[in-house]
Parts: structure tokens; sequence; C-alpha cells
């Protein structure tokens, strides 16, 4: 078998169960192989049964000692029967699992696996794992060290357990080792077949650690790799356009409704200094929540567009967009600079409209979703592109967005604060600004992390805010689809709820991720104006919206967010003058989730935040489920795993060094390797 065969090639593997490992990532050999446990049990020690503790997970070696037995207690069909070893005897029970009393005989030994417990008068194991054993002399093949696998409720880790051998066994020669033997050497790097067989089947804790360094490695160094390789472009094109600032911007600046920071003025010399060098810019605009990124954006635009050039920014979501247009339309038409707009619901006669008019040089500023980077859209003169909320666009995406322009100046704006350890790997071309200050007059949103007892206070607060004059956000979060209650219900029928029973005479309105972009646009515009008090709505509202009125953001089921969405969420109120107020509501017990949460009453600073979340939660989740921007780590965590990305680094910068082009014979197979990742629709997205 190869490695890009299809996991149903395996034994055992029909549509049904290739539908639930498709659920986990998992399609062909190769994915199947490198999908690495997410912890181990070590059930090396065997407990006698006069040892046992309740509700503990233990290991015992038995036999079968009563023929199974077949009864109903209701609905459930309950197959039981009894074990036993030279000290005792138990039963053990398997539910709704009828096929099970042909799996066991009398006299048959077992290894089980599983918690014993006292119910109805008798000690029994529940549905424990099990393993046949034959030969006693050889019990150590069969009571190892064993992994937990991320796992579906339909799929018991025993399966995934039994698919991973046979692909072992079928492709383990397949294998190739992608580093160079002399970098192996120099790591000291166990062979990667090695460390994959390892990986999953410990022979001790060394081995575990070795393959685990091996692996951790070969991950932390292709995507350092990959990401050079994607980067080139710019690198490649050092010599940009070089902008003159024109008299006219004091002018502008002056007109601007507020006075800049410090931290803009800083990062705005950094931005004049880039832009007026002959090379092209390459910058990440790094700024809390309500830090004035979008001010920063006005002025460089400004600068491009008066020097006769054009500029283009996109934005992730229509709302943000439409934001970002009305505000940049405003101050820069007296100024005789054309701003268009376009997304997707615009209709094809406007964007024929619009597409001719960038074409012809008439548009200065093109304001726009993903949809700019669609191929008719040319910008002849384009001197400036600039993406807000960088990690929800990929690096090909802005590659592609810059390709409209000879060498643009590049710059990239983010609300999430990213702490140094991933800026490192995400930004490793780019220099960085942050805006480290918020604007004068703003006061420190007020959070408080309650349980669902405080419902009723939370709704009479609501109610005496809007009586004030204020607005309120109320976040559910987004339900996955495996749960039997959708995210299009869970909004709907919670406002439907609150109206009635709790707000029937304020105007309410609910937002969620399948309306359609124009009802989107109608609902934040309502909630905007004022017209709607109180907006019920998933993460929708996350990034970028600026209502000043809004005053209250009530969070549902806290638990569900990440430390770094939950911060973006608050930034949607203490925008205005008026005190803020942030309320986490969650039932949850977890010590994780109890320190997550006080951390956000403690702390409005989003880097500390950031970085004790990466802390608590590891990289996978950092940016929450449906975002892109860092790539999913199988196996490396970019928090623990901080000083091998440095020795990483340090090794691939070498590398290319020696072998730009990756032509030398040693890095054949790394060069297949790189190409096969970068082929991969899952890094396209990644990155």
């Amino acid at each position: 078998m190869q490695l890009r065969d299809s996991i149903t090639a395996l034994k055992g593997v029909g549509e049904q169960v290739g539908r639930k490992l498709n659920k986990l990532g998992i399609f062909t050999l190769q994915d199947m192989i490198e999908h690495y446990p997410r912890e181990y049990e070590d059930r090396r020690k065997i407990t006698p049964l006069v040892e046992m503790e309740l509700d503990t997970p233990i290991n015992i070696l038995v036999v079968v000692a009563s023929t199974p037995q077949v009864t109903r207690k209701g609905n459930h069909i309950l197959v039981t029967f009894r074990v036993k070893d030279a000290t005792g005897s138990i039963f053990v029970t398997f539910y709704g699992q009828a096929y099970m009393k042909n799996k066991f005989s009398v006299g048959e030994r077992f290894l089980m696996y599983g918690k014993i417990k006292r119910q109805y008068g008798k000690v029994e194991m529940d549905s424990p794992e099990y393993q046949k054993v034959t030969d006693v002399n050889k019990i150590g093949e069969v009571a190892k060290i064993t992994p937990i696998y991320p796992a579906t409720q339909k799929l018991s880790q025993k399966v995934i357990r039994g698919l991973i051998l046979q692909s072992l066994d079928a492709v383990e020669e397949e294998i190739v080792d992608p580093i160079p033997e002399n970098i192996r050497k120099q790591y000291d790097l166990i062979p990667k077949s090695e460390a994959v067989h390892q990986i999953h089947f410990p022979s001790n804790s060394e081995s575990f650690f070795a393959a685990r360094k091996r692996l951790v490695f070969e991950e932390l160094f292709m995507l350092q790799l990959s990401l050079y390789q994607l980067k080139a472009d710019f690198a490649k094109k050092l010599l940009g356009v070089s902008h003159k600032v024109t008299k006219e911007l004091s002018d502008f600046m002056a007109t601007l409704p507020f006075e800049l920071t410090d931290a803009q003025k800083r990062v705005m010399r950094e931005i004049v200094g880039d832009m007026k060098s002959p090379y092209a810019m390459n910058r990440l605009i790094q700024g809390d929540v309500g830090s004035g990124k979008t001010v920063i954006a006005a002025i460089s635009l400004f600068i491009a567009v008066k020097d006769g050039f054009q500029g283009a920014l996109m934005a992730p979501t229509e709302v943000l967009v439409v934001q970002h247009y009305e505000f940049l339309k405003e101050i820069m038409e007296p100024f005789g600079i054309e701003v268009g707009l376009i997304t997707g619901s615009t209709t094809a006669k406007q964007k024929r409209e619009l597409i001719a008019r960038a074409k012809a040089g008439e548009l200065h500023v093109l304001v726009g979703t993903h949809a700019l980077i669609e191929d008719p859209v040319e910008m002849p003169n384009l001197g400036l592109v600039i993406t807000d909320e960088q990690h929800r666009f990929g690096v090909r995406q802005r590659l592609k967005l810059t390709e409209k322009g000879t060498v643009p100046d590049v710059m990239v704006m983010t609300a999430t604060p990213i702490p140094r350890t991933l800026a490192l790997i995400l930004y490793g071309d780019m220099d960085i600004s942050i805006i480290d200050e918020l604007p004068p007059g703003r006061q420190p949103i007020k959070t408080n992390a309650v349980d669902s007892n405080y419902h009723e206070r939370i709704y009479r607060f609501i109610e005496k805010q809007v009586h004030e004059g204020r607005q309120c956000y109320i976040i559910c979060p987004m339900v996955e689809e495996n749960e039997k209650m959708s995210e299009l219900k869970n909004v709907i029928e919670y406002t439907a709820q609150l109206q009635v029973e709790q707000f029937p005479h304020i105007p309410m309105g609910y937002l969620h991720g399948k309306m359609k972009p124009k009802e989107k646009n109608m609902i934040m515009t309502q909630f905007a104006s004022g017209e709607i008090k109180i907006l019920v709505s998933t993460t929708v509202v996350e990034v970028g919206v600026n209502v000043p009125n809004a005053t209250i953001i009530v969070i549902e089921n806290a638990e569900r967010f990440g430390l770094a969405q939950l911060h973006q969420l608050r930034g949607r109120v203490g925008r205005g003058k008026h005190q803020s107020y942030c309320i986490l509501v969650s039932d949850s017990k977890s010590k994780v989730t109890k320190k997550r949460l006080q951390i956000m009453e403690e702390s409005t600073d989003g880097f500390i935040i950031a970085e004790t979340d990466l802390k608590l939660r590891g990289p996978g989740e950092f940016f929450g489920t449906k975002q892109h921007g860092l790539p999913e780590m199988k196996i490396a965590n970019l928090y623990t795993d901080a000083k091998a990305l440095k020795e990483v680094q340090k090794c691939v910068k070498l590398l290319l060094e020696i072998d730009p082009s990756l032509s030398f014979e040693e890095n054949n197979k790394l060069l297949d390797e790189m190409k096969r990742r970068l082929n991969q629709e899952s890094l396209h997205n990644a990155l």
C-alpha cells in the first residue's frame, strides 16, 4: 500500500467508518499514521482483584468464569458474565452490544482495562477495553503504554488503535525521511519511521521522548521552510515605490475627528519612513481593540493617493468593510479622493462599473472583502495594500492582492494580540509596529464572570442601561455541527424567549452566520443607529464593528470561547464616553475555565491575555475553530516547544543560505516534501 491510498483500503473501513474518520481529518493512510495520540495511559501494571480501587481505571488479568448472559433492562440489552483471578472475582457488563456474548468463552484469559464500580449490589466493570491473552509469558506485548487518541463519540479508542497499527504495518517501509542526514546527526534525531512507530506505541518513556523530539522538529522545520518559500515573493521584489509626502497631509490630519495618541504618532513615523524608502514596505500593525488602527490606515492611504498611486484595503467581513468604506469616504472625499466599495453583495452592474473605474485610475481607493482579489479587479497603479484582521486571510490571498500592483507597499493590521512566539512564525518576514495606547477618555471595561443563577439580575441591569439610553450585545456561542441545536435555532429562539419573557417593550434583533450579507448589514445599521437596543448574536460581531453607545456585552457559555476571542468580543463595548460592562456567564466547574475567566476579570491587556490563552489551551484553538491563520499543529505546541522553534529557525536559515533552492542532492527529499505540503489545500488555508 501507498501513503496516499485512501483509508478505505484498510480492512474494516467501509463507508460508515470512513465518514467518521473523515470527521477527524483522516482521508489517507498518511493522515492515519499522523493522527498522533493526545495522551498515554501506562497499562504495564496489572492489579490483582483483591487490590482493586473503585472508580479508578485499572488493568486486570482475568479468566472468564461464567457463560455470558443476555438480559434486558428497559430498552437496553446487557451482556453480563463473571471473571476471576487468583485473588477474587467480579462481573463484567457490556451495554447495548448483544454480539459480545460470542466474544468470551469460559476458561479464556483476557487483559481488561476500565473502572470497577459497585452498583445494584454487585461489583462490576462496565464495557472495558479487552484483549485476549493466549500466552501469559508474553504479557508484556499486550500490557504496555497505551495511546489515547482524539476521537469522535462513534469511534472507540480500540478501533482507532487497530487502524493505526494496520496502517503502520502496511506503509512503514514507504515512510520517507525528508530531514537530511547531516541535520539529523547534528540535532540527534532518530529516523522518521522509527519516530512514527514509537509515538504511537512507545517501548518506554525514553523512546517516547526521542520520537516526540524528532516529530516536533520536523513539523516546525517543514512549516518554517514552507513559510520562507511562500514569502519569497516579497524578498525577490525588494525594490518598491518610494512615496513622497504631500504638504496636504497636515491639512488632512487637522480634519480628523480626534488627536492622534503618542503610540499612533510613533507608528505613523515608522510607516512614513517605510513609504519614503525605495524598498517595499512589509509591516504588521498590532493594536488592541479600539486603539485606532483604521486612522493609521486612512493616513497611509492618503499619502499613497496624493503621491499619484492607488490604494486597496481588504477586510474579512462585509459589515467591517462597509464601516471602513463609510469612514474613509467621509474623511477623504473633501480632498478629491474617490473611494469605491466592492463586496460579495455588490451587483454585477455595479461591479463592472467599479472595475472599469479602478482600471482607468478614476477610483483612488478600493475597499472590499476577498472579492477584491478576484481576477477581473485591476489597479494598474496600486501603491499600497492594507489587509485588516490578517489572520482571516492566508499568505497566498495577500500575495494575490499585492500582485495587482507592481511592488506595492504592504501593511497588515490586526486587533488579535499575538504573543512573540507566534509572531516569529507568522510574521517572520515583517516589521512589527504596536499601538500600545488607547485613545484618551476611554474607561476600562468592568468585567465580571458569573454563573447562570445571575440571569435575572443581568436582565434587570440591561433594562436599566437601556432606559438610560444605552445598548447591549448578548453573544451566544457558535454551536458545533454535531450538537442537536443548530446555531440558527439557538440565536432565534433565545431572542424570541427574551423578547417575550424579559424585554417585551425593548426593540431587539438578532444576527447569525447563515444570514445573507444584506440582512446582516441592515440589522447592524439598525443597531448602530439605535433603532435596535438589544442585539443577540453569534461571534459575527467579533471584529471591528463600532457602536459607541453599546455599553454592555453579555457572553453566554463563556467557557466555549478562547481568551483571545473573549477579549475581541469585549472590545465591542467601551468605545464611547460611558462606563461599559462585560458579563461572562458560565456554569463550567473546570479549573482551567475558572482560571481563564478570572484572567478576563483581572486584565484588559490583550497581550497578557493572549499569552495566557496560549499557555492554557495551546495554539490549535488560539484563534477559535472557525478561523485560519495558525497552521494546525499535529504534535508541536508553539508555546512549550518555543526552544525547539528557535533551533529550527536557526537551522532553516543556515540551510537556505547554503542551498537557497534546495538543489543539492541531499536536500531532494526535503524539496519534494515541501512541495507536497504546499500543494495541500489544508496548508493553503492554514497559511
